[in-house]
């Protein structure tokens, strides 16, 4: 009876040990992905995706989530790859994480982005193509925009301008509005916060189709900054004193970097190795977005078409071997 049970009892550890999930902290059979919600990460991720399931066999997947959400299951390792991590949009969480070793800084994916207010380029200088005018021939900079509350106008409250923000799930809308209070500028706007990525671009859209003046929150690299002719109104040069107390100069230097969770490298050292020689650029990234607007591509098509045009970029991140694989299965 006593060897019967101690059977049952082995039998019920195995059985616990493999529901318990597909990862130890030597092993892991699914890689997974954080989607933030923007079209570049999830471009990103469908580059690496594609060489680590055809180049070295892992499974993966991908987990959507807001910025906050997704770099908490990244510390937690919910979460094992991170490709597109704004770090100052974060700075406090990531440096923290960083320090306390439960994420690991792999690479620079790309540094040459930007981020801040926009206003398409015929507000201020007009384009005589379509027949527009240049209606704030002196709007500069963000402080400018006290200037020309009534140009941008709120349409559901006419005593204010309206300046389209970052959605409330993400990190950088909370600086924005806090930016907006420091130069006094929520008195003469409104600040909205769109619920996506998605409705912020339709709002612009539709004011650049007809014409209209619009100021709102972008970055780049993204297909939207490829495609419309817009314009960064300019800041207080960067400080990083005033930027912690008030948020009043342009953005922080923003390294946008592959993540990984700590026991990745155990797990899956050879992804890590790829994903450690990772880099891309404004310009590259940019590519795969008007690649992705112009055809109506989800973001594995504009991913392979990437990939096919890039060539010579991808193959220096992986060995012969991998390459090879992947190049079969791209064909």
């Amino acid at each position: 009876m006593k060897k019967i049970t101690i059977f049952l009892s082995f039998c019920m550890l195995l059985i616990l040990s493999a529901c318990s999930g597909e990862a130890s902290k030597d092993s892991i059979k699914v890689i997974k992905f954080a989607d933030a919600g923007w079209d570049s990460i999830r471009v990103h991720n469908s580059i690496a995706q594609l060489i680590i399931e055809e180049g070295y066999g892992y499974d993966t997947e991908v987990t959507s989530g807001t910025t906050a959400a997704t770099v908490q299951s990244l510390e937690k390792g919910d979460i094992n790859v991170y490709m597109e991590l704004w770090t100052d949009n974060i700075k406090e969480v990531y440096e923290a994480a960083i320090e306390k070793g439960n994420i690991v800084n792999v690479s620079t994916n790309f540094a040459d982005n930007s981020q801040g207010l926009y206003v398409p380029t015929y507000v201020i200088e007009g384009d005589a193509e379509r027949g527009i005018e240049a209606i704030a021939p002196d709007l500069e900079t963000v402080e400018d925009l006290a200037k020309y509350p009534g140009i941008f106008e709120d349409p559901e409250d006419k005593t204010k301008g309206r300046i389209i923000g970052a959605p409330s799930s993400w990190a950088v809308s909370e600086h924005l509005e806090t930016k907006l209070q420091a130069y006094g500028l929520d008195e003469q706007y409104n600040y909205l916060a769109p619920g996506s990525d998605s409705a912020i671009v339709a709002s612009l859209a539709g004011a650049y189709k007809n014409g209209e003046p619009w100021v709102g929150y972008y970055w780049s690299p993204t297909w939207v900054t490829a495609s419309y002719d817009l314009t960064l109104l300019a800041d207080n040069a960067y400080d990083e004193t005033i930027w912690e107390e008030t948020k009043g100069t342009e953005f922080p230097p923003n390294d946008v970097v592959v993540a990984v969770h700590k026991d990745l490298p155990t797990q899956a050292k050879d992804v890590v190795d790829f994903l450690s020689n990772y880099q891309t650029s404004n310009e590259l990234t940019e590519n795969a977005l008007d690649y992705m607007n112009e055809n109506e591509a989800e973001p594995v098509e504009a991913a392979k078409w990437w990939m096919k045009e890039h060539e010579d970029l991808w193959t220096t991140w992986v060995p012969d071997d991998v390459a090879e694989k992947v190049k079969k299965a791209l064909q």
